[in-house]
């Protein structure tokens, strides 16, 4: 099919030609004038039709712009709506992060001293307790007063350290050990023997002859000797702390409740 403005050509040339043959078959004054008008008219309808395909033209290009712009402004509307979200979403973390600071605040106000009580109430348990491996205990409970005053060590850190002095602690409780130190008694100075600790019930010790045997009296406070019915017991238990026989039942010198008040 034909572009409409070659027809519009088309036929305006055939009109031409048409009138051409005309103005030669009888040649006049009347008869240029009258051809002379048809060319002028088609000449602007030419013209006419041209105009109309450039604003044809003209406005399809904007229709196109504005469909383009249609869709990119589809497009920023999700993606402000998304910005919208997250912003939100931002928004109620920020919130979330704020409560907990205070939250954390409140909770710091209130876990130190009580770490600080905690550490007293060690430092007191160790001095009362069976004095068994008591440099060691001692210094450690030193270590949590100096630690509890740096200001370089979090809340948190200060915390798992008071607890897992707790915890050794507690372990103290359920387990058998023997250990190799130094000690004094009346009468004697101080030299190396062998303890034995069976979890807080018993802290005995023997020398290293097996000459002498004895254990912590908890009602009187003071390592006194024991006689030699106890020596193999305490041999034996010994051996069973280092893991050189399997458990057996073994004779403690163990002070009644009663007694120790």
């Amino acid at each position: 099919m034909l572009n409409p403005i070659v027809r519009c050509l088309g036929a305006a040339s055939l009109a031409l030609a048409g009138l051409g043959a005309v103005a030669h078959a009888a040649p006049g004054d009347g008869v240029r004038q009258v051809v002379q008008a048809q060319l002028q008219t088609t000449e602007a309808a030419v013209s006419s039709q041209q105009t109309v395909n450039a604003a044809s033209d003209q406005a399809m290009e904007l229709v196109q712009e504005y469909l383009t712009n249609r869709e990119q402004i589809d497009r920023l509307r999700v993606y402000n709506q998304n910005l919208t979200s997250l912003v939100r979403d931002q928004q109620d973390e920020v919130a979330s992060i704020a409560k907990q600071m205070k939250d954390a605040e409140i909770v710091e106000k209130e876990i130190v001293p009580l770490m600080l009580k905690m550490v007293a109430t060690l430092d007191q348990f160790i001095k009362l307790d069976l004095p068994f491996l008591h440099e060691e205990r001692s210094a450690r409970a030193a270590q949590l007063r100096e630690m509890m005053d740096r200001a370089d060590v979090t809340i948190s850190e200060k915390y798992r350290r008071v607890m897992e002095a707790y915890q050794i602690e507690t372990d103290y409780g359920r387990t058998i050990e023997a250990y190799r130190g130094n000690l004094a008694t009346e009468g004697a100075s101080e030299r190396e023997v062998d303890f034995l600790r069976v979890g807080r019930l018993v802290l005995a010790y023997q020398t290293l002859d097996r000459d002498e045997t004895g254990y912590f009296n908890p009602a009187t406070r003071k390592f006194e000797e024991l006689g030699s019915g106890y020596r193999g017991s305490i041999t034996e238990g010994l051996r069973v702390a280092r893991k050189q026989v399997a458990p057996n039942l073994i004779s403690l010198p163990i002070t009644a409740p009663e007694a120790a008040k």
